[in-house]
Order: C-alpha cells, then sequence, then structure tokens
C-alpha cells in the first residue's frame, strides 16, 4: 500500500530518523530542503591513485549540474578517499549489501571509469536514463558505451596509441567519457579540522617548525606494479646527498627528510631508516589513509614514483619530482608544480609490464643528480631567505 503522503524529494531525508529533532518532515514538509535534483553514480574500483584522479572531474559534474546528488561506489579501502568530499553526497563500498541497494534505485546518470568486467557488470545492472563509459556485451567483452568514451576506449585497446602516440591527461580523456567540459580542475581532497590538528601536533612532535623545508620520500609503491619503485640503495644515495647540505649557518639544517608510505613499505623503510638513526623522519606506515595522508601533508616536496603517493602528493598541492618507466607520463598531470623524469629514448618504456625482461634499465637510469637540482632549485625558489 502506498503512502498517503509525498516522501519528501530532500537531500536529507532517509525515512529512518527525523532531520532535526525539533521538526516532524513527515507531517509538516520540510524545515530546509535541499533538492535532489539531477542522481549521479560514480563507478570507479580501480586503484586509490585513480579514485583520487577521478576527483577532478568533480567541480565540472556539478557545474553541469549544479543541483545533483553524486553518488559513487568504490572499493572500501578507497572510501576513505572521498571522506569529507564536499562534491559527494553518499559513498558506497562495493559489496553485496551496497549492490543490493543500489539496485533499487533510479539514476539520471551512471558514469563507470573503469575497465573491468566487474565494474561494467555493475554499470549494466544500474537502472539509470544514461549511462557513460563501460560496459560489457552479451558476450561479456567490454564496450564503451557512448561515444565520448572512444578516446578512453582506445587507449586500453592499442598499445602503440596509448604509450606513442597520446598526449591528453588522464583527467583530460575522463572528462570526454563523462560528457563534461574538461577545464584542468583540481583533485578534491579535504582534511577535516581534527586531521589539520593532528598535522600541526605531529610536527611539533617531529620537530618541525613554520620555517623547516620538509623533503618526503615515497619509498613504495603497489604490489601490483612493484617496478615503479626506486631501489634501496637508490634512495639511500638521494638522502646522503640531501642530509650534506644542511649547513652549520642553518641551524635548523636546509633539508629536513620524511619517509612516507602505506604497510606494504614498512620493512623497506625500516631498511632507509637504519642507515639514518635519528637523522630523518620515519613516518609511521600502519595507521591508516587518513593518517597517511596526515603524514605525507609534513612534506614541502615529495619524490615519487607513478603510484598512489604520488597522486596523494598532487591532491594535496605539493611540488610532485616523480619518476616513470613502467607507466605513461603523459598521463599524468602535475598542475605546474613539479617535473617529471622517463627515458622518452628508452624503446621499451612505457610498457605496463609486471616483470621486466630488460634488468629495470628504466629504474637504473633515474637522473639522481637532476631530482637533487630540482630540490634545490624549489627550495632556493620558494623557502630560502632569499625568496622571502
Amino acid at each position: 500500500m502506498l503512502p498517503s503522503k509525498e516522501i519528501p524529494s530532500c537531500k536529507r531525508f532517509s525515512g529512518y530518523k527525523p532531520c532535526f529533532p525539533d521538526h516532524d518532515c513527515w507531517e509538516n514538509g520540510c524545515k530546509d530542503n535541499i533538492p535532489i535534483g539531477t542522481k549521479i553514480l560514480i563507478i570507479n574500483l580501480d586503484a586509490m591513485g585513480d579514485v583520487l584522479m577521478t576527483t577532478a572531474q568533480l567541480t565540472a559534474l556539478k557545474t553541469k549540474f549544479p543541483k545533483s546528488t553524486i553518488y559513487w561506489v568504490t572499493e572500501k579501502n578507497s572510501t576513505a578517499l572521498l571522506f569529507n568530499n564536499h562534491f559527494v553526497d553518499h559513498v558506497y563500498p562495493f559489496d553485496a549489501e551496497s549492490i543490493l541497494i543500489l539496485s533499487q534505485m533510479k539514476f539520471d546518470y551512471v558514469m563507470n571509469v573503469d575497465k573491468s568486467q566487474s565494474s561494467c557488470a555493475l554499470l549494466n545492472s544500474i537502472n539509470a536514463r544514461h549511462k557513460l563509459g563501460f560496459g560489457l556485451d552479451e558476450n561479456g567483452k567490454i564496450i564503451p558505451v557512448n561515444e565520448g568514451a572512444y578516446y578512453n576506449y582506445k587507449l586500453g585497446m592499442v598499445d602503440h596509441f596509448k604509450f606513442k602516440v597520446n598526449q591528453r591527461t588522464g583527467q583530460d580523456y575522463l572528462a570526454e567519457t563523462f560528457e563534461v567540459d574538461y577545464q584542468r580542475d583540481e583533485y578534491v581532497f579535504n582534511f577535516t579540522e581534527s586531521e589539520k590538528k593532528f598535522i600541526q601536533n605531529y610536527k611539533k612532535e617531529v620537530g618541525i617548525s613554520e620555517d623547516d623545508f620538509v623533503v618526503g620520500f615515497n619509498t613504495g609503491c603497489s604490489n601490483l606494479y612493484p617496478n615503479k619503485k626506486m631501489t634501496i640503495d637508490q634512495h639511500i644515495y638521494l638522502i646522503e646527498k640531501l642530509l650534506g647540505k644542511n649547513k652549520p649557518a642553518l641551524p635548523a639544517g636546509r633539508y629536513k627528510i620524511a619517509l612516507l608510505g602505506g604497510p606494504e613499505d614498512t620493512e623497506r623503510n625500516e631498511k632507509i631508516y637504519i642507515e639514518f638513526w635519528g637523522k630523518i623522519i620515519n613516518t609511521p606506515t600502519t595507521h591508516g589513509l587518513r593518517k597517511g595522508a596526515c603524514y605525507e601533508n609534513i612534506s614541502d616536496v615529495v619524490i615519487t614514483g607513478d603510484s598512489f603517493g604520488m597522486h596523494l602528493a598532487i591532491a594535496l598541492k605539493k611540488y610532485v619530482i616523480s619518476w616513470f618507466g613502467v607507466s605513461c607520463w603523459t598521463e599524468i598531470d602535475l598542475y605546474e608544480r613539479g617535473v617529471k623524469l622517463f627515458q622518452s629514448d628508452l624503446f621499451c618504456s612505457p610498457c605496463w609490464k609486471k616483470v621486466c625482461p630488460y634488468n629495470l634499465e628504466c629504474i637504473s637510469m633515474i637522473d639522481l643528480e637532476r631530482i637533487i637540482k630540482e630540490v634545490d632549485f624549489y627550495f632556493e625558489k620558494h623557502h630560502s631567505p632569499a625568496s622571502k
């Protein structure tokens, strides 16, 4: 039997409890109506760095659909990246419960970022007037479902096109996939007030003052592509060189060094830290995603491979010095805050191979001296006494 009253079309209304403790929405209508507007579901089950990069589409989506509600489904380990995001109204972990809920809803748009069978199958199953991105055909093959997705689709199908021809960033061609204007919008990642306070307290705890210049080393990467990271010896060489620049004339030292990373980098960071015991900061690697972002935020410069840590540094608007070998440097936008190091004349790079048949030349050839020069350049330009 249908209810005799119209269900409020308001973002706050849940049907479970009052939106305001002193107001009866059911009997008296909305106290402060926020229209649901256009309902958009984003499907993004890929790596955490890709989820962060997809947040760059939110500004354009809200420009195109100013009155809208944005829902996002992603892997459980990525949900924290969308916490406190003022553009995203609802975040669902990709599990049976969420799929059950989403299957009972109707959307105006469903937008699938990923070219994977699971995410494509989810797009197929969603009740939406418009479907953008990628779905499955009747044979279980991944297909583009709108014209704007064809360029993106071709990148996955033609290696030469992806590795040698394409010059567009991931944000650029994803905007085309989503049928929104590409304005080179930034990633969206917001700390809470308590997280901002935690960052300040942590800096005091490890002896970082407002005048200090911190060089963060994101030392690792996902285990899915282990060849994206430098060797431990390369990190040790760089840290030795940078610490050697600390002069007596600068009581606090020229550079402070911080090791950054996630749980998979714990052992690697310990091996690096033991070489500089007490001289550098070894940030915790097992305190969770949000705390990891807090630790990375203490850096002025982040030295990193193409990894989640790189995408997080971009989202935090840090100066990024990143090297590329396995992956495509053209697809990454540093927004004029950093440099990309790569071997354009190396015939096998990029390759997206998990196992290298050529003794990892792209890693052994990383220009370590260039990294040091770039750190010095940024320091002199933005942080030295002469720049103030």
